[in-house]
């Protein structure tokens, strides 16, 4: 009975008695989930293409800030760096489109996502040849220093970080909704063979889904790097955003959003309140679990399309 209390009423109880602290938690938590779903965001516009897991995702990131700070210390300006960068993700995208995806349309998914591992190695391997295996601090400019504001004591870098976050998401989305492009998206996504006999070009589409996918992997990259540094393991972050798709959704922009934002704070409240009653480091393991559950019971996510097939 004590170890029960201990692990459901203890924590609810510091959480009330303490209304300042708990509300710091969870704007962090707020503002960590922002940044996982930059990295979910481009995961869910493949997967939109393509109906892939594109498991490169995590490399992408990790190859446009290597790009970016690779550049800057070799003295080139912060905004050159940037449109550099851009433009090299781009041209990546191009030439993932050409060498491999073109190849195997109408391929099996199963085909495909082993295609985007080897993407993975590859971009892994030519970013260290090209731009070294050691960290790298990367500055572009955006503040980084702790504040005040109603008792609660938050960091300006993570505050623009997810201002960031937030107009990219309602833009792509706006994007994907209300444009031409947007609405070819979805139908490559729904039948590549279809898409192609009604006159969408498929290999225009993912040149565009990927370089915008590209994008949101510099950004991710930026605003991660600047956080904790470029380094190899920055690529190890799209495995928690794999919970983050799960929550929300394979296919759902906003629920990109609102999967990071839910699994941000729920690691955060259970790494405060209940690490210490089981030795701590459940931020490590939590979003993990939280994804198990809701496999369990609503497996296409939040926002996610429930699939009936007749059989």
């Amino acid at each position: 009975m004590e170890v029960l209390n201990a692990i459901f009423v203890l924590p609810f109880v510091d959480m009330f008695s303490e209304p300042i602290f708990f509300a710091e938690v969870v704007v962090g938590g707020l503002l960590t989930g922002v940044m996982y779903s930059l990295v979910a965001l481009g995961f869910v516009l493949i997967f939109k293409a393509s109906g892939v897991f594109n498991f490169a995702q995590g490399a992408m990131v990790l190859f446009a800030a290597l790009t970016l700070v690779g550049l800057m210390e070799k003295g080139v300006p912060v905004w050159l760096a940037l449109i550099i960068a851009a433009g090299v993700m781009v041209i990546v995208a191009v030439i993932i489109e050409k060498l491999v995806l073109r190849p195997l349309v109408n391929q099996p998914d199963i085909i495909l996502f082993m295609a985007t591992i080897g993407i993975t190695f590859f971009l892994e391997g030519f970013g260290e040849t090209v731009w070294g295996s050691d960290i790298h601090r990367l500055d572009v400019g955006i503040p980084d220093a702790p504040f005040e504001i109603g008792g609660m004591l938050l960091n300006e870098f993570d505050i623009w970080a997810a201002a960031i976050g937030a107009a990219m998401v309602g833009g792509l989305a706006l994007f994907f909704r209300y444009t031409v492009i947007g609405r070819a998206l979805r139908a490559v996504a729904d039948d590549h063979q279809a898409a192609l006999s009604v006159g969408i070009p498929l290999k225009t589409i993912w040149i565009v889904v990927w370089s915008v996918a590209g994008f949101v992997g510099l950004v991710a990259g930026i605003m991660w790097g600047t956080k904790s540094g470029v380094q190899f393991s920055l690529s190890l972050i799209a495995l928690k955003a794999l919970p983050v798709l799960i929550l929300g959704g394979f296919t759902s922009i906003p629920g990109a959003i609102v999967g990071g934002l839910i699994i941000g704070v729920g690691e955060k409240v259970a790494e405060i309140y209940w690490g210490p009653l089981i030795g701590g480091a459940i931020e490590n393991w939590f979003a993990y679990m939280l994804a198990l559950v809701f496999l369990l019971f609503r497996p296409q996510g939040l926002f996610g399309e429930k699939i009936i097939e007749r059989v």
